[in-house]
């Protein structure tokens, strides 16, 4: 069981190193804290492109995006795994993504992962994933 704390992180380098360890493991992996993971880039055009996904598609037609923290982190994950085949899903079937701490994984430790830390980002640009989750009307 590995349990990995997203405060912090980028959201494209955690999930491509998730993706790998769901991949060639046998272990589950947990990610608590989703709505601290950090997307780099400008606010308005980070915004401006997950509201044009999120306005695509709805639930019942075209291709759903979730408004959750949580989700949009698992979703990211999902689009770095062969989620059609077998082996695919078995790796999302091992994910579980988590806003906040729940009360069972309050005493683990959390493992750090060092290609995603927020190194790059000196600059004012980049957001939280709730911060995005919430412009999209999320209520988390």
């Amino acid at each position: 069981m590995t349990v990995i704390d997203a405060n912090g992180l980028i959201l494209g380098r955690l999930a491509s190193t998730v993706a790998k360890q769901l991949l060639s493991g046998d272990e589950k992996v947990y990610i608590v804290n989703a709505e601290k993971a950090i997307i780099s880039g400008s606010r308005a055009a980070t915004f401006r492109e997950y509201r044009e996904t999120r306005v695509r598609g709805a639930t019942e037609f075209g291709p759903y995006f979730p408004k959750r923290p949580d989700r949009i982190l698992k979703r990211t994950i999902r689009g770095m795994l062969p989620y059609k085949r077998s082996r695919g899903k078995d790796a999302m079937s091992r994910l579980k993504v988590y806003v906040g701490v729940p009360y069972e994984l309050k005493d683990t430790e959390t493992i750090a992962i060092a290609d995603a830390d927020m190194r790059l980002l000196s600059s004012n640009k980049y957001m939280e994933l709730g911060e995005v989750s919430q412009k999209l009307g999320s209520k988390f």
